[in-house]
């Protein structure tokens, strides 16, 4: 019964929408406009079937242009849409609109008095408007479109305006907020994970280190005990660095076998040996341009060691089963949890590798000496994990953070990481000392 007064009154709604909605659609003859009539029914009704099944997730879509008639059936489709929409008249109220109010998308008309669409286009991405555009005009040519699209337009339609066209065209400008939306949160949850938390003498110096260095192209060997944050290192120095928008590459050495990890860094032929069934490019190549973080280089073999220096030597490289040498353009950052000067008397690391590499050496200090930085990572963590896991944002007593404070963190920052999570799954709305007693 509810479906079948909904579809009634989507039928009232419709011939209203039709009536409407005549100016708007191509009129150039009258099969074409029986033609686009009969599918704005069709989708209307598909339209409306699919909202009695799924619930319609609605947008906010603000409307300019100085003719009315345009503006109001604009509307109408759009509010059949389930869509919630303001309307402008001309470019200046567009544009107070649009600074006042949050949009998920914006149509302009171009010719409009006082401000034109183009210049309304400009001044929306200057002040950092971030609903896509949508530009329409009854004056257009492919100059005026490829203008717009320069501008920062997401698309341009033409007038009189197909009905399919701007139903997809809303579509997808609705789907490309989302992506980006996505994509900022993604980077937020990438930066929060690679923020260097502390205030103390001995992390200040490292961040001294990161702001100097970072900018230049000197290589940089990064020492510390497991679990200090020597990742963190690496990626501040290159987030830093004027090739934040290059390749970022990432190696474990010690997590490749030893027979592989000259085939991962440098990339192989076809047929190079009994599995190379494909051409692969290496980590090198594939950090052309940007940076390569060579993580627990001291666990690295004595021949991959040799190629990493040709490498840093001249630039280039030489895939396994090629006698070609390639020319590479990166920068390398090092990372390793060993003493190296005394890997190098054992005979298990070059020597001329490491001072190619220790240009810059950064230490990174272990947490039983910064641990004035417990309180501000225990927050930081806090925070970062509750939301993490969807969990009530949580506190730790004072008490509870000083008990912290006077433990052994043999595995540094990562073990009071897994100590926190750990606390805020198990312990109750607030962390105590008995909390740390009863499941530290």
């Amino acid at each position: 019964m509810k479906m079948m007064m909904c579809l009634e009154n989507s039928l009232t709604h419709l011939c209203i929408l039709i009536s409407r909605s005549e100016y708007l659609f191509n009129c150039r003859g009258a099969q074409n406009k029986k033609s686009n009539l009969v599918q704005l029914v069709t989708n209307s009704w598909k339209s409306q079937f699919l909202n009695l099944c799924n619930p319609y997730i609605m947008a906010k879509i603000l409307v300019i242009d100085d003719e009315r008639s345009i503006r109001n059936t604009l509307k109408d489709i759009l509010e059949f849409e389930k869509h919630q929409v303001g309307l402008a008249e001309n470019g200046k109220q567009g544009l107070e609109a649009a600074q006042n109010n949050v949009f998920d998308l914006i149509f302009s008309d171009i010719k409009m008095p006082e401000m034109d669409g183009i210049e309304l286009l400009v001044l929306l991405k200057e002040k950092e408007i971030e609903a896509p555009v949508i530009m329409i005009s009854g004056h257009g040519n492919i100059e005026t479109a490829v203008e717009c699209i320069k501008k920062g337009a997401f698309d341009f339609i033409e007038k009189p305006i197909d009905l399919n066209r701007l139903l997809v065209t809303v579509r997808n400008a609705l789907e490309r907020n989302t992506l980006v939306t996505e994509s900022k949160t993604l980077k937020k949850k990438v930066a929060k994970r690679h923020e260097m938390i502390g205030a103390s003498p001995a992390i200040e110096k490292v961040r001294m280190m990161i702001e100097r260095v970072a900018p230049t192209d000197a290589r940089v060997l990064i020492t510390g005990d497991n679990g200090t944050g020597k990742e963190v290192v690496a990626r501040l120095l290159f987030e830093q660095s004027h090739r934040s928008d290059a390749p970022y590459v990432e190696v474990n050495c010690a997590a490749i076998p030893s027979e592989l990890i000259e085939s991962e860094l440098f990339g192989h032929e076809k047929g190079a040996f009994t599995s190379a069934i494909k051409q692969r490019i290496g980590k090198f190549e594939q950090a052309d341009g940007g940076t390569i973080f060579l993580d627990e280089i001291g666990d690295m073999s004595l021949s991959a060691q040799t190629k990493v220096l040709r490498v840093l030597q001249e630039n280039e490289l030489t895939r396994v089963g090629s006698d070609k040498s390639i020319k590479v353009n990166v920068r390398v950052l090092a990372a390793t949890n060993k003493n190296l000067k005394k890997e190098i008397e054992s005979g298990n690391f070059r020597e001329d590798l490491f001072h190619r590499l220790n240009v810059i050496p950064i230490h990174v200090p272990s947490l039983e000496e910064r641990l004035e930085d417990i309180p501000l990572l225990v927050n930081h963590f806090c925070e970062l994990i509750c939301s993490e896991q969807g969990i009530q944002p949580k506190k730790f007593e004072e008490s509870a953070i000083e008990s912290l404070k006077t433990r052994s963190w043999t595995g540094n920052i990562r073990e009071l990481r897994n100590m926190v999570e750990r606390l805020i799954i198990l312990g109750g709305a607030c962390i105590t000392v008995d909390d740390i007693e009863q499941f530290g």
